[in-house]
């Protein structure tokens, strides 16, 4: 393991000077998943909640909340994303709404963390649309699927 570059000699946490580092075309995508009762997923689906369409709710909170990510994860870089993506797929046979987000960018550090924010607030969006009828909705397994640009290049999940 690598030692983090978050931390500068004296161990000290610092940002990182992003600045001599090549300007490319940098791409991240995530994941993750939130089950829940059937009938909770059946009012998603169905688009009969009481709170409206909680699957748009989530889209664009998540999209809101990648544009947000230097404001809450104290080291990240502000970068102008130029594409976010969530896709919301509900999977009756699993109980659950699977998020799927991709974040772009062209700049000098990647885009990772802003599509792991827009993942986990997306997912609690529904969380929060939803609470009132099923408390015990688990938000799970919020990883990197792939990532691409800058000096490490393509990255990708090993499929299980």
């Amino acid at each position: 393991m690598t030692q983090s570059s978050h931390f500068n000699q004296a161990g000290e946490a610092h940002m990182v000077d992003v600045g001599d580092k090549a300007i490319t075309q940098r791409t991240a995508i995530t994941e993750g998943y939130i089950e829940m009762q059937p009938e909770t997923l059946q009012l998603i689906i169905s688009g009969e909640h009481k709170k409206g369409d909680v699957l748009a709710v989530a889209r664009i909170a998540g999209i809101m909340a990648s544009k947000k990510t230097a404001e809450l994860i104290p080291l990240c870089h502000p970068l102008p994303l130029t594409h976010v993506e969530i896709n919301l797929t509900a999977e009756v046979d699993n109980n659950r709404v699977r998020c799927q987000t991709t974040v772009k960018t062209t700049g000098q550090t990647g885009v990772e963390m802003e599509a792991l924010t827009a993942t986990s607030c997306a997912l609690l969006t529904i969380y929060d649309m939803c609470k009132g009828m099923d408390r015990g909705m688990v938000i799970q397994a919020i990883q990197l699927l792939e990532k691409a640009g800058g000096k490490s290049g393509h990255w990708q999940r090993d499929k299980c």
